[in-house]
């Protein structure tokens, strides 16, 4: 029952139907509290839905829980930190950001995210050499990925 019931949220949600998706996930996650799947997926249900202060507890539940994939997981650290971020939470958003760095290192979109956290926590440069790290490290540098790399450890040094 409890797979089907999510597999069913799951389709909702793609197809658009978020409302349902969210109705019929918090009553699972009511039923399984511990199951971290469970909670992800409500917590990305709330999310889609504008609702980030009500996704909160759900990321929460589904980071100290067990049985979320890589991709799940990782997933679960980008959109609690982005959902802090966006709360004016940016303390709590970056050391988010940086436990989620700890377990999935380099990863592109993690540190993105973390970037505007960092902008928003009045730390621009450090923001900015993020990203190009992250520009630097990608195929979308061109032939530059090498100055890329390099000014983004000495972004204001001029001649």
């Amino acid at each position: 029952m409890r797979n089907d019931d999510l597999a069913r949220a799951v389709c909702l949600r793609e197809e658009g139907q978020g409302e349902q998706a969210r109705q019929l996930l918090v009553e699972l996650a009511r039923r399984h509290p511990d199951d971290a799947e469970v909670a992800y997926q409500a917590a990305w249900a709330h999310d889609a839905l504008g609702l980030e202060a009500e996704a909160v507890p759900y990321y929460e539940r589904a980071l100290a829980g067990e049985g979320l994939s890589d991709a799940d997981r990782l997933g679960a650290f980008t959109g609690y930190g982005s959902t802090l971020r966006v709360l004016g939470r940016h303390a709590e958003a970056l050391e988010t950001f940086e436990r989620g760095l700890k377990e999935f290192p380099g990863d592109g979109a993690l540190r993105t995210f973390m970037a505007m956290a960092l902008h928003n926590a009045g730390r621009s440069a450090e923001a900015v050499t993020t990203l190009l790290q992250v520009v630097a490290g990608s195929d979308r540098a061109g032939g530059y990925a090498r100055a890329i790399a390099y000014y983004a450890d000495h972004l204001d040094e001029t001649v």
